[in-house]
């Protein structure tokens, strides 16, 4: 039997340990959804406020903020559906755009 301990070798990055990348570059992708969401906030609390004080009715204070309900969340579904069907990265630089 040997006494001395085996020779230490650090471990390998297994695949699910890199990070991915999705389709189109993340970085773009999470700039330009946050952009989008919060001009959609912030327009619905702009029309919200508008019709608070009668200066709009309610069909476009309702029209309004369903909209930007639906732009917003149709741009949060974008982001996820791209990083979760990217590639993984293989820290190279290569890969999708």
């Amino acid at each position: 039997m040997n006494p001395l301990p085996p020779p230490f070798s650090p471990a390998k990055p297994s695949r699910l340990s890199r990070s991915k990348k999705g389709f189109f570059s993340p970085k773009v992708v999470r700039a330009v959804s946050f952009y989008v969401i919060t001009f959609c906030v912030a327009l619905s609390v702009f029309v919200c406020l508008l019709a608070i004080w009668d200066f709009a009715n309610n069909e476009v204070w309702g029209r309004s903020v369903a909209s930007c309900l639906v732009v917003a969340a149709g741009t949060a579904l974008f982001s996820f559906v791209n990083s979760a069907f990217g590639e993984p990265d293989n820290g190279d630089g290569s890969g999708p755009v």
